[in-house]
């Protein structure tokens, strides 16, 4: 059995919110057109355990997501450049973890979202996904 992998996936609450990810119960993670973060979709195995953080407003890692499909042409576009995966909502943290504790957090100093603030899609060590859960709790 392969180990499981660990994501962070940015969305804006106006435009995809936690919130409407569990009415939906399941949705396809689109709208990706940074090579890096497309290349991180690829990567992305099912069963891969992802935290959904809303960016720009709020700024919080909110909720546990997980891969239930591998990567498949974006429906959105025609170009077979971009790639979505789906993903089925787990449970919501109970407190919120925000991109200021995450930055004041010196095990945490390294992961993407502290070091390229526009990665949409990017891979957590196993320790760094624990730690904010464990902040979260």
């Amino acid at each position: 059995m392969q180990k499981t992998q660990y994501w962070l996936v940015k969305s804006e609450p106006f435009k995809y919110s936690w919130e409407k990810f569990n009415q939906d119960g399941r949705t396809f993670w689109d709208g990706v057109r940074n090579y890096q973060a497309r290349n991180n979709l690829k990567g992305m195995k099912e069963g891969d355990l992802v935290l959904f953080y809303h960016s720009n407003e709020g700024k919080n890692v909110v909720g546990i997501a997980k891969v239930v499909r591998e990567f498949y042409q974006d429906p959105t576009t025609d170009d077979a450049n971009w790639v979505v995966v789906d993903l089925s909502p787990v449970e919501a943290l109970k407190n919120p973890v925000s991109l200021e504790q995450i930055k004041a957090e010196e095990s945490l100093a390294d992961i993407s979202l502290v070091r390229q603030g526009r990665l949409s899609v990017m891979p957590l060590k196993a320790e760094e996904f624990d730690k904010i859960l464990e902040m979260g709790s």
